[in-house]
């Protein structure tokens, strides 16, 4: 039995892989903001249109992100026909690909980082990460980088470079555990997390094969998130080629997409962030 003045030695395991973990992801968002991107101007494309178009299935998020706002499921159009084969490849395999998340608007983006519910798990998380003791500032912001992309270099979503999945079976309709559904923020979360099942790690090895085949490549710190063509592709890939992706505004309405003026400002600044912790604090009664 442990002593109740100290913490199980799995809950230290635990949160000393997912520390390990954030701070190897807060080292590749570093190396995101010195990568060259040079915007291409590709546009995009309706990725259930085309879908349909194709006759592949596909499931779609129906719920809003970052309150009262509709998830936007398009994508650059030139990798619109790599997630056509994907799902094509899911079926012949009996699943059936769900599009959780495509792009991201800068408000979206913004919103979500800001959202009380996806706040305070990060607020929860470094609680947790430094030891049961309310976290500094800077612990939160460069969490912040990580779990909710606060600085537009590293949001593969605001690129139309990016999609997170889930996957369900055809047979029975049931998802395809990966240790946690999706949305996850904990130990968990990391794709090569030890603390899933032997089969729900081969889960997602399989799915990530079938991503993989058709470039997208998974992004480590998140088991649902696959991106292609933008910085972290690139990085990942060692290619030492311009990212042809980066952050755009696109217009519904003309089709149009023009590059952010600046991606290097966070989306939250610092005060900003250091008034939320406040709050995130009260509400947690953690303070």
């Amino acid at each position: 039995m442990t002593p109740d003045n100290q913490t199980p030695p799995d809950e230290e395991a635990r949160c000393r892989y997912w520390t390990e973990h954030m701070d190897r992801g807060y080292e590749l968002i570093k190396s995101m903001a010195k990568y060259e991107i040079q915007e291409c101007g590709e546009g995009v494309v309706s990725i259930p249109e085309m879908a349909a178009e194709a006759g592949v299935e596909m499931l779609f998020s129906e719920t809003k992100i970052a309150g009262d706002l509709d998830r936007i499921f398009v994508i650059r159009e030139s990798l619109m026909s790599d997630l056509i084969a994907i799902a094509r490849d899911m079926k012949e395999r009996g699943w059936i690909l769900k599009i959780e998340d495509g792009y991201r608007t800068r408000e979206m983006q913004t919103l979500l980082g800001r959202k009380p519910e996806v706040f305070d798990m990060i607020v929860r998380s470094c609680w947790r990460e430094n030891g049961g003791v309310t976290p500094p500032l800077d612990l939160v912001k460069k969490r912040s980088m990580i779990l909710v992309a606060n600085y537009p270099y590293s949001g593969t979503h605001l690129m139309a470079a990016a999609v997170d999945i889930s996957v369900f079976r055809t047979d029975d309709g049931s998802e395809v555990s990966r240790g946690k559904p999706y949305l996850e923020m904990s130990e968990y979360t990391p794709m090569d997390s030890p603390f899933v099942s032997a089969e729900e790690h081969q889960n997602r090895m399989d799915i990530t094969a079938i991503m993989e085949r058709q470039g997208f490549l998974h992004f480590p710190g998140e088991f649902w998130h696959y991106n292609k063509g933008d910085a972290l592709y690139h990085i990942t890939t060692r290619s030492c080629r311009r990212a042809p992706y980066g952050p755009i505004h696109w217009n519904p309405l003309t089709g149009e997409v023009t590059p952010y003026d600046d991606i290097q400002s966070p989306l939250t600044s610092p005060d900003l962030l250091a008034e939320n912790l406040q709050q995130a604090l009260k509400r947690m009664k953690l303070d």
